[in-house]
């Protein structure tokens, strides 16, 4: 007769593992991530920093009404004193997405850690502007910074003539619905890339978007195509996509955010009376 009995396997049970002595150690999570902290300025006086104050005031009304659906609305700071002027950059400090527009003249944008609230400046520019995105950013962000080149494809070229063809088609026919290419999950060599970069040349506007890692965002020379490529926090390449859209949505405040940032602003405002 076969008994059903069977021997437990060893190295499992009570008494099968070693004792530990304190706490267990778990893998370190990524620490790399930008969250809001309120930063509330030290002002061991208010006099003669009214200025400053009114504008951040008004800057968090325009907030409200972007939020609501208002046009974009833009400050000028040029006419502050040094005093005030390093108040507003230390209420303001430093967000998570930075834009950088050639031309004239050469702009660049920091997001505030208020989204959607942009900090300009350039030669002749120092602003604030309220937005889901500046302006700028997006008015002369296909203006070719080098221009788009007719490159015959050699015999590296495999896969890249019919993305062309599909990124051209959903461009000219733009405005429409957001269109991907994942170049992650496309097969390709690195002659398809050269030649789409020489075919796609480059636009005006870059951007970086920081998070757990790095995403990077550049306008092409052809209208509405943006090569949007995300990194980890090893800085390796994991997702490469084309898109073609007005701006593509890692750079956008939404709504929400900027409701958010008009109360926030409000808050640390209240806190430095």
């Amino acid at each position: 007769m076969v008994s059903n009995f069977r021997m437990p396997p060893t190295g499992y049970g009570p008494g099968s593992q070693p004792e530990v002595d304190g706490e267990l150690e778990y893998m370190p999570l990524p620490q790399d991530m930008r969250t809001f902290s309120p930063h509330i300025p030290y002002i061991e006086d208010l006099i003669g920093l009214d200025p400053a104050m009114t504008v951040m005031a008004e800057v968090a009304r325009a907030a409200a009404r972007v939020a609501a659906g208002g046009p974009v609305e833009r400050f000028d700071l040029g006419g502050l004193d040094a005093a005030n002027r390093a108040l507003i950059a230390e209420t303001m400090g430093e967000g998570e997405v930075a834009m950088k527009v050639r031309g004239r003249p050469a702009l660049r944008m920091q997001e505030s850690v208020f989204a959607g609230i942009w900090v300009i400046s350039g030669a002749g520019v120092d602003a604030i502007e309220v937005a889901q995105a500046p302006g700028a950013a997006r008015d002369r962000a296909f203006v070719p910074h080098r221009p788009m080149q007719n490159v015959e494809p050699s015999g590296a070229v495999v896969n890249a003539p019919p993305l062309l063809v599909e990124l051209a088609d959903k461009s000219a026919s733009w405005p429409g619905d957001l269109h991907v290419v994942n170049l992650t999950l496309l097969p390709h060599t690195e002659g398809d890339l050269a030649w789409l970069d020489a075919r796609l040349g480059q636009g005006s506007t870059d951007i970086l978007s920081r998070g757990y890692g790095n995403c990077r965002v550049t306008a092409t020379a052809m209208p509405h195509v943006w090569r949007v490529q995300f990194f980890n926090s090893m800085d390796t390449l994991i997702l490469d996509t084309f898109e073609v859209t007005d701006m593509p949505e890692v750079a956008i405040a939404a709504p929400e955010d900027l409701s958010d940032s008009a109360e926030r602003l409000v808050e640390v405002l209240e806190a430095i009376a």
